[in-house]
């Protein structure tokens, strides 16, 4: 018959705690091992008698052990052998006898008075806390000689608070705490220490974090696996870059105009084996949105393009470059897992569509404000910064007080900035002699010399795209439907209507049975002079056009949205007539010269205007996109001067008559 205490019949030892007992001294390492070797002697089932006559230990005293070892310790954990160290203790002290005042000096002996006083006036020690949890008093760590030291600002005026409180609660000046010669701050201090460092998201929120990271990864975690090969796991973010930036325009008599404008995003994708950049994006917009990061993933897909320098001693080098240059078997190669951050741009429902369904990944987003789950990429755009952020001029900083920006400061001085086209050269010179320099993290071989390795030398398995994927990249955007319109007491043939601009073909203006049918619309959101239309059963319709100048001069979604924007303001006026976007890019020259936001938005138009392929690009999995040689030399063919580019293209567009809507004043 077991007679054992039922709480102490199953013991695990082997979870519980050790102690170090060989870093005792003689004497105190003796007790202890033999306080354990009772305790051992106990969980391995020999009976209470025979302990005591081989130990000499009283079963009373091998209870109280046993009730320590399994006493809660603040860690979570049980006390386990850590309660057998001599003098330590394990419950926190009661007070039961009241604070007597014993001389002039006040009270002595007044070891856990303030305990007992929350104790009997609960309210008090509720008022404390709810004072904590307003950050009413803040806690401030100091660190001296590599230890943690804590002290409290604001503890006077609460102090004060607190005596009030005791006041309002009917305690007298014989009682505690107004009988001691401090009126308890001391303890008072104690305890607020005590309560803010209970737990280390406490103590961080007292001390002003707003938010906590570096929590370890446990082995359940749901998440990306450590990356073993290359395009196994990609990191994804976007860092605005800390320049000042001039845009340069030319006018159509030849003059060049400068202009200040805001500071660029630069969105990239780097593979965590390797530390390959596969591509990267240029955004010139306060923040990013979804359509840019699909760009991006975009360019990591298709082959990357090696782009002319025209700045004096730029050029790629004999080991840069970037994976598709020096592997061409690398185009089109997909990734399994993406891991990015929470922004919404990040998390749209258009950008999980392209990762998930079309790449085929699996997208890790992590927990917020936690920088350091991609560490790769961040301590990449902190390479950016120092290579290449803070060595030119306008360089912002990292924060106001940073000397390198009074350093680089051009006084003002436009032509000392950086122009975008500049900038992008810079960028992309940067990041090929990144792939090409060798890494720390790599044994001091480069980026593009272990996706080498890994690719031809172990002969690494890739996954690529599907060759039907790689024709209609444009897919990756989400399709729309549309309603078709039309108006016939007015005339107005079938068409449909994609963010304020009609689209209509041969083929659905003459088809009256489909007025108010759902099409199914996919759109190029980098050129929206054409969209692929489809009918509810899924057949094909066509490519539908837009109307009027819209379907003359490239351009995308964003500039679009800036142009009905623009027109819904009072200059609305003035942008009526046959050419919407040249009269945008004229408001934007005239505003440019006040704010930095015209600028910007002036220099994504003439980007956009001056880098467009002059035909029209067609979406949709019925005809391939153009890519290839083909954008690239449509794009070689474009005029050099958007706004020259903007005039022609509306002169040279068709002219149709229309017939005249004047009555010829008969009457039938």
């Amino acid at each position: 018959m077991n007679r054992r205490r039922p709480e102490f019949q199953a013991i695990d030892l082997a979870t519980w705690p050790t102690v170090a007992y060989t870093e005792f001294d003689h004497e105190t390492r003796r007790t202890f091992e033999a306080r354990m070797q009772v305790l051992v002697r106990y969980a391995r089932g020999e009976s209470l008698k025979q302990i005591e006559q081989c130990t000499g230990v009283d079963r009373r005293q091998l209870y109280r052990w046993l009730e320590r070892a399994l006493s809660l310790h603040p860690d979570g954990r049980p006390f386990g052998f850590r309660a057998l160290v001599s003098y330590l203790r394990v419950t926190e002290y009661v007070r039961l006898s009241p604070v007597r005042v014993h001389g002039e000096r006040g009270s002595c002996g007044a070891a856990g008075a303030l305990s007992q006083l929350f104790e009997r006036y609960p309210t008090l020690a509720a008022w404390l806390l709810l004072q904590v949890k307003q950050h009413r008093v803040l806690l401030e760590q100091i660190n001296t000689d590599g230890r943690l030291r804590t002290r409290l600002r604001g503890l006077q005026p609460l102090h004060d608070e607190f005596l009030r409180h005791c006041r309002a609660v009917g305690l007298t000046a014989a009682d505690y705490p107004f009988n001691t010669a401090g009126r308890a701050i001391r303890s008072l201090s104690q305890r607020l220490k005590e309560e803010m460092l209970r737990s280390f998201g406490a103590a961080a929120r007292s001390a002003g974090a707003s938010h906590l990271k570096g929590l370890p990864h446990r082995g359940d975690d749901v998440g990306s696996p450590a990356a073993t090969r290359p395009y196994q796991v990609v990191e994804f973010d976007g860092h605005r870059l800390d320049i000042r930036l001039k845009v340069v325009v030319r006018d159509p008599l030849g003059f060049e105009h400068e202009f200040e404008m805001e500071r660029v995003w630069l969105l990239v994708i780097i593979d965590v084996c390797t530390r390959v950049v596969l591509a990267y994006h240029l955004v010139l917009a306060r923040e990013y949105s979804r359509y840019d990061v699909i760009k991006t993933i975009e360019k990591a897909l298709e082959p990357h393009r090696a782009r002319p320098f025209t700045i004096e001693g730029l050029s790629y080098g004999p080991q840069d470059g970037f994976a598709s240059q020096r592997l061409p078997e690398l185009e089109y190669v997909t990734w399994e897992w993406m891991k990015l951050d929470n922004a919404k741009a990040n998390l749209a429902d258009d950008t999980l569509t392209a990762l998930c369904e079309f790449v085929g990944c699996l997208v890790d987003a992590g927990p917020m404000y936690s920088p350091d789950e991609r560490p790769y990429i961040e301590r990449f755009f902190g390479t950016i910064a120092s290579r290449l952020s803070s060595r030119l001029p306008g360089y912002t900083g990292s924060h106001p007080r940073d000397l390198r920006r009074a350093l680089a400061d051009p006084k003002g001085n436009l032509r000392l900035y950086v122009s975008l086209d500049e900038l992008e050269e810079l960028v992309e010179y940067a990041i090929a002699g990144y792939n090409g320099t060798p890494h720390s993290g790599l044994n001091n071989a480069t980026p593009l010399d272990a996706m080498e390795y890994f690719i031809r030398g172990k002969q690494i398995m890739v996954t690529w795209l599907a060759e039907h994927h790689r024709r209609t990249l444009c897919l990756m955007q989400s399709a729309r439907r549309c309603p078709v319109r039309a108006y016939l007491d007015q005339g107005v043939r079938p068409h449909i209507n994609v963010h304020g601009v009609r689209y209509t073909s041969d083929v659905l203006a003459a088809s009256t049975r489909l007025i108010g049918t759902q099409l199914l619309i996919y759109m190029n959101a980098d050129d929206l002079r054409c969209v692929r239309a489809f009918l509810p059963d899924g057949t094909e319709l066509g490519v539908l056009d837009a109307q009027g100048a819209w379907r003359v001069v490239p351009h995308n979604l964003k500039l679009r949205q800036e142009i009905r924007k623009l027109k819904g303001q009072r200059h609305g006026s003035a942008m009526v007539g046959a050419n919407p976007i040249e009269a945008y890019v004229q408001t934007k020259l005239e505003q440019a010269r006040k704010t930095r936001k015209a600028a910007t938005e002036l220099a994504h138009a003439v980007r956009l205007l001056a880098s467009a392929p002059t035909v029209r690009t067609p979406v949709g999995p019925a005809r391939p996109v153009e890519t290839g040689m083909a954008a690239s030399t449509a794009t070689q063919a474009a005029p050099a001067s958007p706004m020259v580019t903007a005039v022609e293209l509306a002169a040279r567009a068709p002219v149709r008559p229309r017939k005249l809507s004047i009555g010829t004043g008969q009457v039938f």
